[in-house]
């Protein structure tokens, strides 16, 4: 969330950044909303100041002035028990409002409305030119014995999916080699729990607006989360850091739960928009500097590009307009693979930057060298999410027999094979 004193004092920057975003919420009715919480404050506080007077006066006041001093006392009382629910109220109405805040928008960042204004940066790599007819990856893993769709489905539900034999292995082996990139930049590897209490999905900014996607358990009263960055954005919460322990670099490795409520009847054919899946998120915890955002957010996107680089696969960078990016992010880049079979990019990586909006809400802090208090940036970044990734990474490199070539990167984990092929 933004800082309270900030939407005070720039309430047009504020009220651009609510529309830019295409967020519905009425700024003016929130300040309104503010003020009546000072003025009920006020109040209060005006009158417990007048009962503790009086409750001091009653000790030494004559017999005949006691029960008056008494009687004032308690109807002092009453109007504060009158007043402290009203006051709880318009508060809890007032944070729900604040949650709904967005951050403000670079300048650099392009205006638009949804995904079709998003702007495309660059396109990397060579598309795949087969010399044969190409199969999609639904056909390819059931061909070779790969993955199963129908009796999974049966039992777990649709949009459920099972890997077989060496795919399995295959899967692993993609997050083996981004968890051993991470690791050679610096990161700390952290298996994260994939049940959150909810406190933690609105330290993100996933709650209040995504309650949709989101998995609940009632009887537990803890959610299913969507991805680790909501796991280690709390890790934190509450703590003063000192600076000499900036920048925090985790990599979350987590199974991660999505609803994809909305998304009926489209992208849905094999491991398009399934609602489980196994990720490795980079996340980071910096300096309150733009500039140092910046770097770690372009260092983020690097890292990225290396590893789809390394997988062989085709892609483009886009950077989403302000309709697009959410509502905590500053900037924020996507990276999309090529997909052969339906001759486009998919998205396969998501690079936001978020400066203090995340850890204002969660009140993770730390102290610098002067010893001033600040609230920390904080930026996150896919690193390899599956099944998605294998889409891309099974179709570019199929071979005409229905094989498979293992990009050099992973043989490591695949027992040195270069080629995967029918059992």
């Amino acid at each position: 969330m933004l800082d309270l004193k900030f939407i005070r004092e720039n309430t047009e920057i504020v009220k651009l950044a609510i529309k830019e975003k295409y967020i519905k919420l009425d700024l003016d009715k929130m300040l309104l909303l503010d003020q009546e919480i000072v003025k009920l404050k006020q109040s209060l506080q005006d009158i417990q100041t007048e009962k503790n007077t009086i409750s001091k006066s009653i000790p030494k006041a004559t017999n005949d002035e006691r029960p008056n001093l008494i009687s004032k006392g308690k109807e002092l009382g009453e109007k504060i028990n009158e007043l402290k629910p009203t006051l709880s109220e318009k508060e809890d109405e007032f944070q729900n409002l604040m949650y709904k805040i967005p951050n403000i928008p670079a300048p650099e960042a392009p205006r638009g409305k949804d995904e079709s204004e998003n702007v495309v940066i660059k396109q990397i790599g060579e598309k795949p030119n087969f010399k044969f007819s190409p199969k999609d990856h639904v056909e390819l893993l059931l061909n070779n014995n790969w993955a199963e769709f129908e009796k999974i489905a049966d039992v777990c539900g649709s949009r459920s999916y099972s890997l077989r034999n060496e795919m399995v292995l295959l899967e692993m082996a993609v997050h083996q080699f981004a968890m051993n990139k991470l690791i050679g930049k610096g990161f700390t590897i952290v298996s994260a729990p994939s049940m959150v209490r909810e406190k933690a999905l609105f330290g993100t900014g996933h709650f209040p607006s995504g309650r949709d996607q989101v998995y609940y358990l009632p009887d537990d009263d803890l959610y299913l989360s969507g991805t680790a960055e909501v796991q280690l954005n709390s890790l934190h919460a509450g703590e003063i850091i000192n600076e000499d322990k900036l920048p925090i670099l985790y990599a979350g490795y987590s199974s991660c739960f999505r609803r994809e409520a909305g998304s009926y009847g489209k992208d849905v054919r094999g491991l398009i928009r399934v609602h489980q899946f196994t990720k490795v998120e980079q996340y980071i915890i910096c300096k309150n500097d733009f500039e140092e955002s910046k770097k770690w957010h372009l260092e983020l996107l690097k890292t990225s590009e290396e590893i789809v680089t390394e997988l062989g696969l085709p892609y483009q960078i886009i950077e989403c307009c302000t309709g697009d990016m959410g509502t905590g992010k500053v900037r924020m880049y996507d990276i999309e693979c090529w997909v052969p079979s339906e001759n486009k990019y998919r998205e396969t990586h998501s690079c936001s930057t978020l400066t203090d909006w995340q850890s204002r809400r969660t009140n993770t802090r730390y102290r610098d060298s002067e010893g001033n208090v600040k609230h920390c940036h904080t930026l996150n970044n896919t690193a390899a999410a599956t099944p998605r990734l294998l889409v891309s990474l099974i179709e570019n490199h199929q071979n005409e027999d229905g094989s498979l070539n293992i990009p050099t990167c992973l043989q490591p984990f695949m027992n040195g094979k270069a080629i995967l092929s029918k059992k």
